[in-house]
Protein backbone atom coordinates (compact mmCIF):
# COMPACT_ATOMS: atom_id res chain seq x y z
CA UNK A 1 0.00 0.00 0.00
CA UNK A 2 1.47 3.36 -1.05
CA UNK A 3 0.48 6.46 0.91
CA UNK A 4 1.26 9.94 -0.36
CA UNK A 5 1.21 13.09 1.76
CA UNK A 6 0.98 16.57 0.29
CA UNK A 7 -0.36 19.83 1.68
CA UNK A 8 -4.17 19.95 1.46
CA UNK A 9 -4.16 16.46 -0.06
CA UNK A 10 -6.41 14.02 1.73
CA UNK A 11 -6.19 11.43 -1.05
CA UNK A 12 -3.35 9.56 0.60
CA UNK A 13 -4.02 6.01 -0.61
CA UNK A 14 -3.00 4.65 -3.99
CA UNK A 15 -5.22 1.74 -5.02
CA UNK A 16 -2.67 -0.93 -5.92
CA UNK A 17 -2.47 -4.74 -5.63
CA UNK A 18 -1.52 -4.69 -1.94
CA UNK A 19 -4.38 -2.33 -1.12
CA UNK A 20 -6.90 -4.40 -3.07
CA UNK A 21 -5.79 -7.53 -1.22
CA UNK A 22 -7.03 -5.98 2.04
CA UNK A 23 -10.50 -5.09 0.72
CA UNK A 24 -13.45 -7.53 1.03
CA UNK A 25 -15.15 -8.46 -2.21
CA UNK A 26 -13.79 -9.22 -5.66
CA UNK A 27 -11.89 -7.34 -8.36
CA UNK A 28 -11.76 -7.90 -12.07
CA UNK A 29 -9.62 -6.20 -14.72
CA UNK A 30 -11.66 -4.46 -17.42
CA UNK A 31 -10.76 -2.20 -20.33
CA UNK A 32 -10.34 0.90 -18.15
CA UNK A 33 -8.95 -0.72 -15.01
CA UNK A 34 -9.94 -2.86 -12.04
CA UNK A 35 -13.60 -2.91 -10.99
CA UNK A 36 -14.76 -3.95 -7.52
CA UNK A 37 -17.87 -6.17 -7.50
CA UNK A 38 -19.91 -8.60 -5.41
CA UNK A 39 -22.40 -11.30 -6.41
CA UNK A 40 -24.99 -13.23 -4.42
CA UNK A 41 -27.94 -15.55 -4.93
CA UNK A 42 -28.37 -18.73 -6.97
CA UNK A 43 -26.19 -18.96 -10.07
CA UNK A 44 -29.18 -19.82 -12.24
CA UNK A 45 -31.36 -17.02 -10.84
CA UNK A 46 -32.54 -14.09 -12.97
CA UNK A 47 -29.63 -11.60 -13.13
CA UNK A 48 -30.25 -8.29 -11.35
CA UNK A 49 -27.59 -5.60 -11.74
CA UNK A 50 -27.56 -2.69 -9.29
CA UNK A 51 -26.12 0.61 -10.55
CA UNK A 52 -24.93 3.28 -8.13
CA UNK A 53 -25.53 7.01 -8.28
CA UNK A 54 -23.21 9.98 -8.75
CA UNK A 55 -20.78 9.36 -5.91
CA UNK A 56 -22.18 6.89 -3.34
CA UNK A 57 -20.56 3.48 -3.92
CA UNK A 58 -21.95 -0.03 -3.52
CA UNK A 59 -23.28 0.34 0.04
CA UNK A 60 -26.14 2.25 -1.57
CA UNK A 61 -27.73 -1.21 -2.02
CA UNK A 62 -26.96 -2.47 1.48
CA UNK A 63 -30.64 -3.12 2.25
CA UNK A 64 -31.55 -4.42 -1.23
CA UNK A 65 -28.69 -6.52 -2.59
CA UNK A 66 -29.02 -9.54 -0.26
CA UNK A 67 -32.83 -9.50 0.12
CA UNK A 68 -33.24 -9.85 -3.66
CA UNK A 69 -30.61 -12.60 -3.69
CA UNK A 70 -32.60 -14.36 -0.96
CA UNK A 71 -35.68 -14.03 -3.18
CA UNK A 72 -33.94 -16.15 -5.82
CA UNK A 73 -32.27 -13.58 -8.05
CA UNK A 74 -28.59 -13.58 -9.02
CA UNK A 75 -27.59 -10.13 -7.81
CA UNK A 76 -24.55 -8.07 -8.77
CA UNK A 77 -23.39 -4.75 -7.38
CA UNK A 78 -20.21 -2.94 -8.35
CA UNK A 79 -18.46 0.40 -7.98
CA UNK A 80 -18.33 2.89 -10.83
CA UNK A 81 -14.84 3.83 -11.92
CA UNK A 82 -13.69 6.71 -9.74
CA UNK A 83 -15.78 5.61 -6.75
CA UNK A 84 -15.67 3.07 -3.96
CA UNK A 85 -12.96 0.46 -4.48
CA UNK A 86 -12.81 0.62 -8.28
CA UNK A 87 -9.89 2.23 -10.11
CA UNK A 88 -9.73 5.94 -10.90
CA UNK A 89 -8.43 6.00 -14.51
CA UNK A 90 -7.44 9.37 -15.93
CA UNK A 91 -10.24 9.52 -18.50
CA UNK A 92 -13.46 11.42 -19.17
CA UNK A 93 -16.13 10.25 -16.72
CA UNK A 94 -19.10 10.40 -19.03
CA UNK A 95 -21.72 8.11 -20.60
CA UNK A 96 -19.24 6.14 -22.72
CA UNK A 97 -17.12 5.14 -19.73
CA UNK A 98 -20.04 4.10 -17.52
CA UNK A 99 -21.71 2.18 -20.35
CA UNK A 100 -18.48 0.42 -21.33
CA UNK A 101 -17.86 -0.63 -17.73
CA UNK A 102 -21.20 -2.45 -17.59
CA UNK A 103 -20.73 -4.12 -20.99
CA UNK A 104 -17.22 -5.27 -20.03
CA UNK A 105 -18.37 -6.47 -16.60
CA UNK A 106 -21.20 -8.60 -17.99
CA UNK A 107 -18.87 -10.17 -20.53
CA UNK A 108 -16.03 -10.75 -18.06
CA UNK A 109 -18.33 -12.40 -15.51
CA UNK A 110 -20.08 -14.46 -18.22
CA UNK A 111 -23.49 -13.15 -17.19
CA UNK A 112 -26.22 -14.32 -19.49
CA UNK A 113 -28.34 -11.59 -20.97
CA UNK A 114 -30.88 -10.07 -21.06
CA UNK A 115 -30.45 -8.70 -17.53
CA UNK A 116 -32.60 -6.69 -15.14
CA UNK A 117 -31.13 -3.29 -14.27
CA UNK A 118 -31.90 -1.37 -11.09
CA UNK A 119 -30.41 2.13 -11.03
CA UNK A 120 -30.54 4.89 -8.42
CA UNK A 121 -30.07 8.60 -9.20
CA UNK A 122 -27.24 8.84 -11.78
CA UNK A 123 -27.37 5.04 -11.85
CA UNK A 124 -30.92 5.29 -13.20
CA UNK A 125 -29.66 7.53 -15.97
CA UNK A 126 -26.73 5.19 -16.72
CA UNK A 127 -29.14 2.22 -16.79
CA UNK A 128 -31.36 4.13 -19.24
CA UNK A 129 -28.39 4.96 -21.48
CA UNK A 130 -27.38 1.29 -21.43
CA UNK A 131 -30.94 0.21 -22.31
CA UNK A 132 -31.05 2.66 -25.22
CA UNK A 133 -27.72 1.48 -26.58
CA UNK A 134 -28.22 -2.24 -25.93
CA UNK A 135 -31.97 -2.97 -25.82
CA UNK A 136 -31.36 -6.63 -26.60
CA UNK A 137 -29.32 -6.97 -23.39
CA UNK A 138 -32.08 -5.67 -21.10
CA UNK A 139 -35.09 -7.57 -19.81
CA UNK A 140 -36.56 -5.08 -17.33
CA UNK A 141 -35.55 -1.68 -16.02
CA UNK A 142 -36.17 -0.25 -12.54
CA UNK A 143 -35.33 3.45 -12.11
CA UNK A 144 -35.22 4.97 -8.62
CA UNK A 145 -35.23 8.80 -8.54
CA UNK A 146 -33.11 8.88 -11.73
CA UNK A 147 -30.93 11.90 -12.54
CA UNK A 148 -30.48 13.74 -15.83
CA UNK A 149 -33.30 16.30 -15.77
CA UNK A 150 -32.02 18.74 -13.16
CA UNK A 151 -31.17 22.37 -13.84
CA UNK A 152 -27.52 23.29 -13.47
CA UNK A 153 -27.10 25.11 -10.11
CA UNK A 154 -25.43 28.49 -10.46
CA UNK A 155 -22.84 27.69 -7.79
CA UNK A 156 -21.60 24.75 -9.88
CA UNK A 157 -20.74 26.98 -12.83
CA UNK A 158 -17.32 27.72 -11.34
CA UNK A 159 -16.62 24.03 -10.81
CA UNK A 160 -17.63 23.08 -14.32
CA UNK A 161 -16.20 25.93 -16.34
CA UNK A 162 -13.05 26.90 -14.41
CA UNK A 163 -10.74 23.87 -14.17
CA UNK A 164 -8.15 25.26 -11.74
CA UNK A 165 -10.78 26.77 -9.45
CA UNK A 166 -12.77 23.56 -9.39
CA UNK A 167 -9.78 21.51 -8.29
CA UNK A 168 -8.92 24.07 -5.62
CA UNK A 169 -12.44 24.21 -4.19
CA UNK A 170 -12.70 20.44 -3.84
CA UNK A 171 -9.18 20.15 -2.43
CA UNK A 172 -9.95 22.70 0.29
CA UNK A 173 -13.58 21.93 1.13
CA UNK A 174 -14.68 18.74 -0.62
CA UNK A 175 -13.95 16.61 2.46
CA UNK A 176 -16.77 18.54 4.18
CA UNK A 177 -19.20 19.47 1.43
CA UNK A 178 -19.45 16.10 -0.32
CA UNK A 179 -20.34 14.02 2.78
CA UNK A 180 -22.72 16.69 4.10
CA UNK A 181 -24.43 16.70 0.73
CA UNK A 182 -24.96 12.96 1.01
CA UNK A 183 -26.90 13.47 4.24
CA UNK A 184 -29.39 15.47 2.19
CA UNK A 185 -30.27 12.31 0.26
CA UNK A 186 -32.14 11.07 3.32
CA UNK A 187 -35.41 12.28 4.76
CA UNK A 188 -34.24 11.21 8.23
CA UNK A 189 -30.41 11.29 8.17
CA UNK A 190 -30.27 10.87 11.95
CA UNK A 191 -31.67 7.35 11.53
CA UNK A 192 -28.89 6.29 9.16
CA UNK A 193 -25.56 7.77 10.36
CA UNK A 194 -23.67 5.03 8.50
CA UNK A 195 -24.89 6.44 5.17
CA UNK A 196 -22.41 9.29 5.54
CA UNK A 197 -19.70 7.47 7.52
CA UNK A 198 -19.52 4.71 4.88
CA UNK A 199 -18.93 7.41 2.26
CA UNK A 200 -15.67 8.66 3.74
CA UNK A 201 -13.11 5.85 3.04
CA UNK A 202 -13.36 6.20 -0.76
CA UNK A 203 -12.38 9.86 -0.48
CA UNK A 204 -8.89 8.88 0.70
CA UNK A 205 -8.08 7.06 -2.55
CA UNK A 206 -6.07 9.01 -5.11
CA UNK A 207 -8.16 10.23 -8.03
CA UNK A 208 -11.55 10.53 -6.31
CA UNK A 209 -11.89 14.31 -6.69
CA UNK A 210 -10.68 14.17 -10.28
CA UNK A 211 -13.38 11.62 -11.14
CA UNK A 212 -16.10 13.66 -9.42
CA UNK A 213 -15.13 16.85 -11.24
CA UNK A 214 -14.87 15.09 -14.58
CA UNK A 215 -18.38 13.67 -14.15
CA UNK A 216 -19.78 17.09 -13.32
CA UNK A 217 -18.03 18.66 -16.29
CA UNK A 218 -19.59 16.23 -18.74
CA UNK A 219 -23.00 17.61 -17.60
CA UNK A 220 -24.42 14.09 -17.71
CA UNK A 221 -26.53 14.96 -14.65
CA UNK A 222 -28.13 17.99 -16.27
CA UNK A 223 -28.53 17.61 -20.03
CA UNK A 224 -29.98 14.15 -20.53
CA UNK A 225 -33.66 14.68 -21.31
CA UNK A 226 -33.15 13.03 -24.69
CA UNK A 227 -32.18 9.79 -22.94
CA UNK A 228 -35.66 9.46 -21.45
CA UNK A 229 -37.32 10.61 -24.66
CA UNK A 230 -35.59 7.77 -26.48
CA UNK A 231 -36.33 5.27 -23.72
CA UNK A 232 -39.99 6.25 -23.86
CA UNK A 233 -40.11 4.93 -27.42
CA UNK A 234 -38.65 1.56 -26.43
CA UNK A 235 -40.52 -1.60 -25.57
CA UNK A 236 -38.76 -2.27 -22.25
CA UNK A 237 -40.89 -2.89 -19.13
CA UNK A 238 -39.96 -0.11 -16.72
CA UNK A 239 -40.62 0.56 -13.05
CA UNK A 240 -40.22 4.20 -11.98
CA UNK A 241 -39.98 4.86 -8.24
CA UNK A 242 -39.66 8.23 -6.52
CA UNK A 243 -39.30 9.30 -2.90
CA UNK A 244 -42.11 11.67 -1.98
CA UNK A 245 -39.77 14.07 -0.17
CA UNK A 246 -36.72 13.88 -2.42
CA UNK A 247 -34.79 17.15 -1.97
CA UNK A 248 -31.96 16.14 -4.32
CA UNK A 249 -34.17 15.56 -7.37
CA UNK A 250 -37.68 16.76 -6.42
CA UNK A 251 -40.84 14.85 -7.18
CA UNK A 252 -41.84 17.49 -9.75
CA UNK A 253 -38.91 16.31 -11.90
CA UNK A 254 -40.05 12.74 -11.34
CA UNK A 255 -43.42 13.67 -12.80
CA UNK A 256 -41.63 15.08 -15.88
CA UNK A 257 -39.67 11.83 -16.28
CA UNK A 258 -42.91 9.88 -15.96
CA UNK A 259 -44.45 11.86 -18.83
CA UNK A 260 -41.48 10.89 -21.01
CA UNK A 261 -41.85 7.21 -20.03
CA UNK A 262 -45.52 6.39 -20.67
CA UNK A 263 -44.79 2.66 -20.41
CA UNK A 264 -43.43 2.97 -16.88
CA UNK A 265 -45.16 1.66 -13.77
CA UNK A 266 -45.03 4.86 -11.66
CA UNK A 267 -44.90 4.54 -7.88
CA UNK A 268 -44.30 7.23 -5.25
CA UNK A 269 -42.67 6.03 -2.03
CA UNK A 270 -44.06 7.79 1.01
CA UNK A 271 -41.93 8.92 3.93
CA UNK A 272 -38.69 8.76 1.93
CA UNK A 273 -36.16 11.06 0.30
CA UNK A 274 -33.78 10.58 -2.62
CA UNK A 275 -32.87 6.96 -1.82
CA UNK A 276 -36.18 5.29 -0.89
CA UNK A 277 -34.67 1.80 -1.28
CA UNK A 278 -32.24 2.66 1.52
CA UNK A 279 -34.82 4.28 3.83
CA UNK A 280 -37.86 2.11 3.02
CA UNK A 281 -36.45 -1.23 1.82
CA UNK A 282 -39.44 -3.13 3.20
CA UNK A 283 -41.57 -1.39 0.56
CA UNK A 284 -39.16 -1.03 -2.32
CA UNK A 285 -37.77 -4.57 -2.18
CA UNK A 286 -41.28 -6.00 -2.42
CA UNK A 287 -41.99 -3.80 -5.46
CA UNK A 288 -38.74 -4.82 -7.15
CA UNK A 289 -39.30 -8.52 -6.54
CA UNK A 290 -42.84 -8.37 -7.87
CA UNK A 291 -41.79 -6.36 -10.92
CA UNK A 292 -38.83 -8.52 -11.91
CA UNK A 293 -40.57 -11.84 -11.27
Amino acid sequence: MTRRRFAFNRETIQLDDSERASIPGSFIKLTDGYTWYEQAGPINGKPVIFINGFSVPHYLWEHTFQPLADAGFRTLRFDHFGRGWSDRPDVVYGPDLFDRQIVDLLQALHIETPVNLVGSSMGGLVASIFANRHPDLVDRLALIDPAGMMNLPVYLQSLLLTPILGELILALSGHRTLPSGMAGDLLYPERFPQYVSDYLPQMQIEGFRRAILSTLRTRILFNSRSVYEQLGQADIPTLLLWGRFDQTIPLTIGEEVHKLLPQANWRVIEDAGHVPHYERPELVNEMLIEFIK
